[in-house]
């Protein structure tokens, strides 16, 4: 997951922004399904999968649009149980989770949604007027990309603007390259810094997706900030080097995850967790020990982004500590948990898909 709003996972991280999101998170914990006494490391690994996609499915109804945006992206990789949740998701009355579905479908080529993403592209969001044109992209639909270029260059939200570069490097088409080399030279006459420096990194990170590999050392000088106010773009620089698979920041990132500024402090958590991902994504999964400081900390989102840490990390002696966070009161953290067992326990669900004889 990457990019959720405060979390460094999910929607955000995709260019996407679950904006106007209930922030109170429901309560209620769900307890997960007894294990035997007596049963082999691959029979807990499918009950906790079980366990997982329970959740998920559960989830993906909540009263809170974040909740249900983490949801949907996290049953992504369970198709035979995603349908439901988009359908629901592409009419959802909160924006960010319209953008989510839609991004999900053309993620996951979901063609029996084509339709409907088609009536998206008269969305009053234009978020989700930007997804819907990357879903019918995707999908093999000859659809007008120009009101991308609109959005891009025109429209007086910077992270609208973001949003539309994200689609952008997404569909990988180089001929967009022109148009983001413009974007990056037309700032936004009412952004604030923070807006401006997290749209300057998101055309990097297109540009770069098509090929302009110069672009990495703008990503590469904001993983080092001036200011208390940089850290936002320095947690986003993190993430796109991971997300691009730039393995000539390993040594940087591995310095910052370690760096101690004035008075001995480390970076926040939320800066050395999207390291930690960074790197596993990168092929450096030992980073768990990272999510083991955070996870029993105050604040949901924090310990929502460990749980990815150890989901992405797919180490499976986590496997424990993500069900445990399943019961978690914070339902964005159970959701993140969830989606965590759902990449640790991966690798054995496809071995078992494709055994003959087996069954979903």
């Amino acid at each position: 997951m990457r990019r959720m709003t405060g979390i460094a996972v999910s929607a955000l991280a995709a260019g996407v922004i679950v904006s106007g999101c209930a922030q109170t998170q429901a309560t209620n914990t769900r307890p997960t399904r007894a294990e035997p006494s007596a049963t082999t490391p691959l029979v807990q690994a499918s009950i906790a999968r079980e366990d997982a996609i329970d959740l998920l499915v559960n989830e993906a109804g909540s009263d809170a649009a974040l909740v249900r945006a983490n949801a949907i992206e996290a049953l992504e990789g369970v198709p035979g149980r995603l349908d439901e949740a988009v359908a629901r998701a592409l009419y959802d009355h909160n924006e960010g989770v319209r953008t989510v579905a839609a991004m999900v479908v053309g993620r996951a080529r979901l063609e029996q949604f084509a339709l409907a993403v088609d009536t998206l592209r008269d969305d009053p969001s234009p978020f989700v007027r930007a997804s819907a044109i990357y879903a019918l992209r995707r999908l093999g639909r000859d659809t007008d990309p120009t009101p991308l270029a609109g959005m891009l260059l025109e429209h007086n939200n910077a992270r609208v603007r973001a949003h539309a570069a994200f689609v952008l490097g997404e569909l990988g088409e180089r001929s967009a390259m022109p148009l983001l080399r413009t974007a990056s030279m037309s700032p936004a006459p009412r952004a604030t810094a923070g807006e401006q420096r997290h749209l300057e990194l998101q055309i990097s990170e297109a540009m770069i997706k098509l090929g302009d590999d110069k672009e990495l050392q703008t990503i590469r000088a904001a993983l080092f900030p001036s200011r208390p106010e940089q850290l936002e773009a320095t947690a986003l620089a993190v993430q796109i080097i991971g997300e691009v698979g730039d393995r000539g920041s390993i040594d940087q990132l591995i310095y910052l995850a370690a760096y101690r500024g004035q008075g001995q402090q480390v970076m926040p958590a939320e800066v050395r967790l999207a390291i930690a991902d960074s790197l596993a994504k990168l092929g450096l999964r030992d980073g768990a020990f990272i999510a083991d400081e955070y996870r029993s900390s105050e604040i949901d989102a924090v310990r929502a982004q460990s749980a990815a840490v150890y989901g992405r990390t797919r180490q499976p002696e986590n496997l424990g500590k993500l069900q445990q966070m399943m019961g978690d009161q914070a339902a964005i953290v159970r959701v993140a948990a969830a989606s965590g067992v759902l990449e640790v326990t991966a690798e054995n669900a496809a071995r078992h898909a494709a055994s003959p004889g087996t069954t979903d």
